[in-house]
């Protein structure tokens, strides 16, 4: 696999978003998280997760190219979940993901340092988006990650989380994003959401690949994710 597909952006488990499935092998990850040598073993206390909401606002725009953020709604995190800060013409909306919007096997799930500016164009702003606000009220209301694993199974069961509409899709091209402590901000890419289907499909994983995928989510869907040379504000990706 090539070197700028080996350290990836937060799996989605949203939304989110952008996204993992609880198989064996996350479960034992998981339960490495949960020792006294995990770095983030539990939820910090919800002002390390806030930012001043020019700021946000700001960050969150970052995300796409300006045509698209300036017409776009945008959403910051208030005390009861993410609230409209400015109203938006096109479609789009935007907003700062935190940690929580990683799987739920991912050891830097509570890390408060974590900004995903990410926007959604319409299709998933109606059908990704929502499972973020899902879970975001639940974090808001102090829900434990083992109890937010299986209230998404039992909605996914109960198809109160359905899968992406056809055309979902996000922007993630902020310079300013800090996705985990390992990959940054990463690189400046697209994320397509399909419902569930092996990444195989795709390509992912195979001899020169340059498309990343994630199909283990707990939700109905599966992520790509497609690099691009440059950031939202022009300049290039020179890493790439």
């Amino acid at each position: 696999m090539p070197d700028f597909l080996t350290t990836k952006p937060p799996r989605r488990a949203l939304a989110g978003l952008g996204l993992a499935a609880l198989t064996l092998a996350a479960g034992a990850a998981w339960a490495q998280t949960t020792t006294a040598a995990a770095p983030y073993p539990e939820r910090a206390p919800l002002a390390q997760y806030r930012m001043a909401p020019a700021d946000e606002i700001a960050l969150a725009r970052s995300a796409a190219p300006p045509a698209i953020a300036s017409h776009a709604e945008v959403m910051i995190l208030g005390d009861r979940g993410y609230e409209t800060a400015v109203k938006g013409d096109n479609g789009f909306v935007c907003l700062v993901e935190r940690a929580w919007a990683s799987g739920f096997a991912d050891p830097g799930f509570w890390n408060p340092k974590m900004r995903g500016p990410i926007c959604y164009n319409a299709a998933a702003a109606r059908t990704v988006l929502p499972t973020d606000f899902l879970r975001t009220g639940w974090v808001l209301a102090g829900v434990s990650r083992t109890e937010m694993a299986e209230r998404t199974k039992a909605a996914v069961a109960a198809h109160k989380i359905a899968a992406p509409e056809p055309g979902a899709m996000s922007y993630m091209l902020s310079k300013q994003g800090y996705l985990n402590d390992r990959a940054g901000h990463w690189h400046p890419h697209l994320m397509f959401f399909l419902p569930r289907m092996a990444t195989a499909q795709w390509g992912v994983d195979q001899a020169g690949d340059v498309v990343s995928g994630d199909d283990s989510s707990l939700e109905p869907l599966t992520v790509f994710y497609v690099p691009v040379p440059k950031w939202s504000d022009g300049t290039p990706a020179m890493e790439m």
